[in-house]
């Protein structure tokens, strides 16, 4: 009685009780909508693709070819997800628009890839690229040690945990930061390879050793679409973007068109000094390229890859832990993930449960095999997503939409989707079967906890004292929204 005594008080003297109201608010503007989809974007992908991206194309031309291709495919995909994201304008993205199309079935296998691979995984993968470059001024004759770059690694990701949990400001101001200082270090490499160019160093730009193979052809954007990955991500905390019909799409659309130009300006520049053997052999082009001609001011460019990594992790980590929030809304995640922070109004448990997955993760040490995985289960999982378009046109033609795209756009994404996902099965078996067995693993998953109503009192007990544990030593409730008068 006492306690609830002093929560009427806390509401009387000092707001009304809907301003109090436990839930997440709208606090990000257009700048932020884009900070937090470059700072996504631009994270591990421009400084290790490019060497995947060669691999698997054999010439600097037709590499270039394949980060243009992808930027487009990019911007296709997220002008169909403006559409989903103004009709659909939920917290969770894919995940709310497959839920809301295709039923809770299909949507708990694209929350299971998501959450359990995608995520976590590509969060892994950034980490270990800021830990990478940190290191690497410092072990110049050799590789850094692999326990200390996974360590650094969790450092990382446990920081911006704690700064995720503290206040959705710090979180949006530590992403504008970090993607002001990439785009920096971007545009210093970019106006470097400009004056490379006017310089006459063009001798690597050539159709040379081109492959032809299509299975080559579809890793090779593999690689490609990995830089890209990120495009979406706004769409996961639209219920905290202000005016969301207007913002999203400016924001998905300015994004977009800048990191394509970077991304391709910055390939350019490497390769108006680097050899494509130099890259294929170079574990950090950034590094290696500055070495090559920054002298003693060298250790500038892995600072500033460092800092982009950094903001990249950040971003991963401020978006996922909603997809968590909002899976768990709907009952397809544990209850706690549901709760908010009493005093912060941060998703805590979902944050926390990110990060925990994303350093399990970090004991995998093959970036490229990682890659593999990711690629497979995200391209397939947005596909999915963005076939929720023509269906919604077919099945619910009334649905009122802010943007209505052109079919043709979605049409040209999903047969795209299909070519790189169908045609690496034959390239890649090994990670592509790995893939195909983390997305099959949710069926048991969802039959077992979600499908299964009539659950032993024992097991509902026991996941409610968990619950209820959890709950006091996060200081979290469940979300509350205010009714209306």
């Amino acid at each position: 009685m006492g306690a609830k005594s002093k929560e009427e008080g806390v509401a009387t003297d000092a707001a009304p009780v809907e301003d109090e109201s436990i839930k997440l608010k709208p606090k990000m503007s257009l700048l932020n909508g884009i900070t937090v989809i470059v700072g996504s974007i631009i994270g591990s992908g421009i400084f290790i693709s490019p060497t995947g991206v060669l691999e698997n194309t054999g010439s600097v031309n037709a590499s270039l070819i394949v980060w243009v291709l992808s930027g487009v495919f990019s911007m296709v995909g997220a002008y169909c997800y403006a559409e989903l994201g103004c009709m659909i304008s939920k917290s969770g993205a894919d995940y709310a628009y497959i839920m809301e199309t295709f039923g809770p079935f299909i949507a708990f296998m694209r929350l299971w890839v998501e959450c359990m691979i995608v995520r976590p995984c590509s969060q892994a993968i950034v980490a270990l690229t800021f830990s990478l470059y940190v290191l690497k001024p410092i072990y110049t004759d050799c590789n850094p040690p692999e326990e200390s770059t996974r360590l650094l690694a969790a450092c990382c990701i446990v920081i911006l945990t704690f700064i995720n949990c503290w206040d959705v400001k710090w979180a949006t101001r530590v992403q504008d930061i970090f993607t002001y200082a990439k785009l920096l270090a971007l545009m210093v490499i970019i106006t470097t390879g400009v004056y490379q160019i006017f310089t006459g160093h063009t001798e690597h730009f050539t159709f040379l050793n081109t492959k032809t193979e299509v299975t080559s052809i579809a890793l090779s954007f593999y690689s490609g679409l990995f830089a890209y990955n990120g495009w979406n991500y706004l769409n996961f905390v639209i219920e905290e973007l202000k005016d969301p019909i207007r913002n999203l799409p400016r924001a998905i659309a300015i994004s977009c068109i800048l990191v394509t130009v970077v991304y391709v300006f910055t390939n350019v520049a490497f390769y108006s000094t680097l050899s494509p053997q130099e890259v294929l052999n170079s574990e950090a082009v950034a590094v290696t390229f500055a070495d090559r001609l920054y002298g003693p001011m060298a250790w500038t460019i892995p600072v500033f890859v460092a800092l982009s990594t950094f903001g990249a992790v950040n971003g991963i980590l401020l978006t996922s832990s909603r997809l968590f929030y909002a899976g768990a809304c709907e009952g397809q995640m544990p209850q706690i993930l549901t709760m908010i922070q009493i005093n912060r109004l941060t998703p805590t448990p979902a944050v926390i449960c990110i990060c925990l997955l994303s350093l399990v993760y970090l004991q995998i040490s093959n970036i490229y095999a990682l890659i593999n995985y990711v690629g497979f289960a995200t391209w397939l999982s947005i596909g999915v997503s963005v076939l929720c378009i023509p269906w919604l046109r077919w099945t619910q033609p009334d649905l009122k939409r802010p943007i209505k795209v052109n079919m043709f756009f979605p049409v040209l994404y999903i047969a795209a989707t299909l070519f790189v996902t169908i045609i690496p099965i034959i390239a890649s078996p090994v990670e592509t079967g790995y893939g195909c067995l983390m997305i099959l693993t949710s069926i048991p998953v969802y039959g077992v906890f979600i499908y299964w109503k009539n659950k032993p009192v024992i097991f509902n007990k026991v996941i409610g004292c968990i619950t209820r544990y959890l709950q006091i030593l996060l200081m979290v409730t469940t979300s509350k929204i205010p009714a209306k008068v």
